[in-house]
């Protein structure tokens, strides 16, 4: 099975072209920051930057709606090739082409992220996630403690 499921940020607006065969095939290409769930430091964060291509109706899709610094989620499939360039060289790629693509935060927050961005664009990391707090009563070990005197309650002994 090839599927892959990712979520991040475009790195750039789409490139759009089309491609010209029996039918005009809208074509998108565009990479997607995904941070990496553990950074190298305390703090620090880091990203995979994937490149991903899109055809037809969700190429369309692309080129309507998504810009620079929002975040999707999209669904795809690797695929690999391998070209000759100017120099006679081989080159390999490696896309993940694109079955669909789901914003992933409302647009409110798209535009806070966009304009936080700067002018100067490039990627910014999400912040970390605040820690979520502990449930009343937790341990330290994850555990939650039992109150003493209930162990004629309990369902199992």
């Amino acid at each position: 099975m090839n599927k892959v499921i990712l979520m991040g940020r475009l790195t750039r607006d789409p490139d759009i072209r089309s491609a010209n065969g029996e039918t005009v095939t809208t074509v998108a290409r565009f990479t997607l920051a995904v941070d990496r769930r553990f950074g190298r430091k305390e703090g620090e964060q880091n990203a995979d930057f994937i490149g991903c291509v899109a055809f037809g109706r969700t190429a369309e899709f692309a080129e309507r709606y998504l810009r620079q610094g929002i975040k999707v989620a999209v669904t795809g499939r690797i695929q690999t090739g391998s070209y000759t360039n100017r120099d006679g060289q081989k080159v390999y790629t490696t896309d993940v082409v694109l079955d669909d693509i789901e914003f992933a935060e409302s647009k409110a927050a798209s535009d806070a992220n966009r304009s936080n961005m700067g002018m100067g664009g490039g990627y910014q990391p999400a912040p970390a996630p605040a820690p979520m707090p502990s449930p009343m009563g937790a341990a330290g070990d994850g555990f939650m403690n039992i109150p003493d005197g209930i162990d004629e309650e309990l369902p199992f002994n």
